[in-house]
């Protein structure tokens, strides 16, 4: 990632452990945690030092990402409040539109929470060298689908974000797996979800209900009582054939 004026412009490689199981078709689970990622650095020298929180993450598919390679964004600001920031990010899949997310952001309530100074200097985070993925991207994170409808992500130490709860984006992932589970075949072509409060313990569980095109999904974490965490809505493409 690079900053290039007012616009965060990220490039990433595109690898068969990103795909839908079972396709070659990239998780829309894991656009949406890019565009969580490019959303949160963008606001967070508006915000620092106070770590942002995520309120709101959509992220809506043109076509199916099938076969593609790579995946560049830009995101930028679209409006930075007192409050309230929210940054739209532009997707493309080998230099041809894919998809556009949006992201809503405020500043965790607890304010003796606050971002490394090197949180919002791009210079020396990004770019570096990572390692590949290796393992399927659900494998990688720890989540598993539990039976049709129900799937579960573990807290895990990669799995945190600045606040010490399960990062946002890849809460995603559960939502997403609940939905497949629930619909085999399939594949999503857009995501929004609305974050209530977050998941502290774990592990989080998503239930889906599916009807149609349309899917509901409620995620809970399991170690504080079940409350419910995020609620997200989805819609798929036609099943998926290969």
């Amino acid at each position: 990632m690079r900053r290039e004026g007012d616009e965060l412009h990220g490039h990433a490689e595109i690898v068969p452990e990103m795909f839908v199981p079972g396709t070659t078709i990239l998780r829309l689970s894991i656009l949406a945690t890019w565009t969580d990622l490019i959303c949160g650095l963008t606001v967070s020298s508006m915000l620092a030092p106070r770590v942002p929180v995520t309120i709101e993450l959509d992220t809506h598919l043109y076509r199916e990402p099938r076969d593609c390679t790579s995946v560049t964004a830009v995101g930028r600001m679209l409006k930075a409040g007192t409050s309230i920031a929210v940054v739209t990010v532009d997707l493309c899949a080998d230099g041809e539109p894919l998809g556009v997310g949006t992201a809503s952001f405020m500043a965790a309530p607890d304010a003796t929470l606050t971002l490394p100074a090197s949180a919002t200097n791009l210079s020396e985070r990004y770019p570096r060298v990572r390692p590949r993925l290796a393992q399927p991207f659900a494998e990688r994170a720890g989540c598993e689908r539990r039976e049709p409808g129900v799937a579960v992500l573990s807290r895990t130490e990669g799995g945190m974000n600045s606040s010490n709860t399960i990062n946002g984006g890849l809460i995603a992932l559960v939502a997403e797996e609940a939905v497949l589970s629930a619909a085999p075949g399939t594949t999503l072509s857009s995501l929004a979800m609305r974050y209530l409060r977050p998941v502290r313990l774990g592990p989080a569980v998503g239930t889906a209900i599916v009807r149609g095109d349309v899917g509901h999904v409620e995620v809970r974490d399991a170690g504080s009582d079940d409350r419910l965490a995020v609620a997200a809505t989805t819609r798929q493409f036609a099943r998926a054939q290969e």
